[in-house]
């Protein structure tokens, strides 16, 4: 529905521009030359005028401007015309919309058409705009939209089992706000070439699905399917940073679509302190991870059975087209078998944060909802490592032992090592390099840890081992002290450094047993790229305690002529 509302919101909003415009101004010159700053001016007004009234220490402290004005004047044009909106525009946006629709049919479904669409008597209602000072050459526009609209839209749904429903789409409901992008500004009118319509904020959508004659609960799993189908289209077909361009003058406006601007490639490591969802033993935690909120393009990880801090260590990879503006969401859940798994927490991190080719490790705090904050609730938290790398890198790397393995923007790094290493080779022959090498890790010492002796003391050691590759070292112990010093270095064969993780667990040494002191979960990523560093790392699992460490990665790249 905010789909096809969207494309309609462009249109109506350019039309009611250009005749608030042209009754305004009598003048065919200063049309030409005065519409993006009368259009800028009119949106800031109120507010800049009633600033200078008031001081800003002279205002309540209940007083909160909103960036969004009062648009009484846009909605009595869109009011008068509605009507020619609807007449226009309803077979446009049917011929428009039906093939995104189609692109999302549900499998159980033969076909899905309108058999009958038009936009209704009411028209939206614009109730604020702000405009967007983001440096771009055009002028960006928000507004907020609520439409209780009466549209009569009949869906022609036929099943592979013959049966032909015709659904009627009634009670929609919307509330959101539209990012209008008028480019390029010229000087002809409307003064602007083409209007750019994205969904910026999807706040409400609620609509109603109900078989003429009939009941849609009928045949399982169709009702559904076919609300799943119009949500996932309005995700991917409308959803900042997705846009609209709507040609107002002729020229080319290919440079204004949405295009992949980089790679987001993320490793979720670990969680820590978990809810538990279960009555009888522990929750089974499993992670969705999105840009886009989209069923193909949701990542899912395996479950880890009856553990509350669980550790994955999966890779993921996300296309990004914005990285102002996206954000990485991963969900936690409790799988449940059979039965609908529950959401344990939630969590999401901007792009904006993540600098270009170098790697961050972070620690996220799990909420019950990431749009209203109000439960307070610890629900642990969720470690990931992320890496943005955007487009126009001239690293390429392969990896040459997974049968038709998917290149990750994080392997393509490492050919510049590969083709350094060739130097004096046969050059006529492609090169695969493999990242294989020597991990040195040099234990320090450790701070502050938790004393486990009744005199309140320790007598601390130090685990060190390879996760995938399954190699085990351990420090000397260092008796009575909980701030020990080991200095003592383990050198480790990687033979996978971009998938192998290192494990530091810290342990008590007693006569007849052990007992845990803590423990810090580090991928290689960062060695690979820096090749060397020191690092001071908070221990898990334990009231205090820091580990200091220095690691050190000595490439040994393997090759082989293809």
């Amino acid at each position: 529905m905010a789909f096809l509302f969207g494309i309609v919101i462009g249109i109506a909003f350019g039309l009611a521009l250009v005749i608030a415009f042209v009754k305004s101004e009598n003048s065919r010159s200063k049309r030409r030359c005065e519409l993006a700053t009368t259009v800028a001016a009119y949106a800031r007004m109120s507010v800049e005028d009633s600033r200078k009234i008031f001081t800003p220490d002279q205002y309540p402290s209940w007083v909160v401007f909103s960036k969004y004005q009062k648009l009484k004047w846009l909605n009595s044009h869109l009011e008068k015309i509605w009507p020619y909106v609807n007449e226009a525009a309803s077979e446009l946006i049917k011929m428009n919309v039906e093939p995104v629709l189609e692109s999302y049919r549900p499998v159980i479904l033969a076909s899905l058409k309108f058999s009958r669409f038009t936009l209704g008597t009411v028209a939206p209602q614009c109730t604020g705009i702000s405009i967007i000072e983001d440096g771009s050459e055009g002028i960006t526009i928000e507004l907020q939209v609520q439409w209780d609209g009466n549209p009569s839209i009949i869906l022609d749904i036929k099943t592979y089992l013959g049966v032909a429903l015709p659904v009627q789409v009634k009670n929609i409901g919307f509330t959101g706000v539209f990012r209008l992008i008028l480019r390029p500004l010229v000087d002809e009118l409307p003064c602007f070439g083409a209007v750019c319509v994205s969904l910026r904020h999807k706040k409400k959508l609620d609509f109603t699905l109900k078989v003429i004659g009939g009941d849609l609960t009928a045949i399982p799993g169709v009702s559904d399917a076919i609300e799943g189908t119009i949500r996932d289209a309005i995700e991917d077909s409308l959803m900042w940073p997705v846009r609209k361009v709507i040609p107002i003058l002729p020229g080319d406006y290919s440079d204004l679509e949405l295009k992949p601007v980089g790679l987001l490639e993320v490793k979720l490591i670990q969680a820590k302190g978990l809810t538990n969802k279960d009555i009888i033993g522990k929750s089974d935690p499993y992670a969705t991870l999105y840009v886009r909120p989209l069923r193909d393009k949701t990542k899912k990880s395996k479950t880890i059975n009856n553990d509350l801090n669980p550790v994955w260590n999966e890779h993921f990879q996300f296309v990004v087209e914005d990285p102002l503006t996206q954000h990485l969401v991963v969900k936690i859940y409790d799988d449940e078998g059979l039965q609908s798994s529950e959401l344990i927490g939630c969590a999401r991190v901007s792009l904006n944060e993540l600098e270009p080719c170098k790697v961050k490790n972070v620690w996220l705090e799990l909420v019950k909802d990431l749009e209203v904050q109000r439960d307070q609730k610890y629900r642990g938290q969720v470690n990931l490592e992320l890496l943005y790398c955007p487009n126009g890198m001239k690293n390429g790397f392969m990896n040459p032992f997974v049968e038709d393995y998917s290149m990750t923007a994080l392997e393509k790094i490492f050919e510049s090592e590969a083709e350094a290493t060739e130097n004096g080779a046969d050059m006529n022959k492609r090169k695969e390099a493999i990242v294989r090498g020597v991990l040195s890790v040099t234990v320090i010492s450790a701070d502050d840890l938790a004393p486990t002796d009744l005199m309140g003391k320790a007598d601390p050691y130090v685990v060190l081992s390879l996760k995938k590759a399954g190699i085990k070292n351990k420090t000397r112990v260092v008796t009575d002290n909980l701030n020990p010093v080991w200095n003592q270095t383990f050198d480790f064969v990687v033979e996978d450094g971009l998938h192998d993780m290192l494990i530091i667990e810290v342990w008590d040494h007693d006569t007849f047993g052990k007992d845990y002191m803590g423990r810090c979960i580090l991928t290689l990523t960062r060695v690979l790229l820096e090749g060397e560093y020191k690092e001071t790392f908070e221990l898990d699992g334990t009231k205090s305690g820091r580990i200091n460490l220095h690691l050190r990665w000595t490439p040994q790249p393997i090759f082989r002529d293809t």
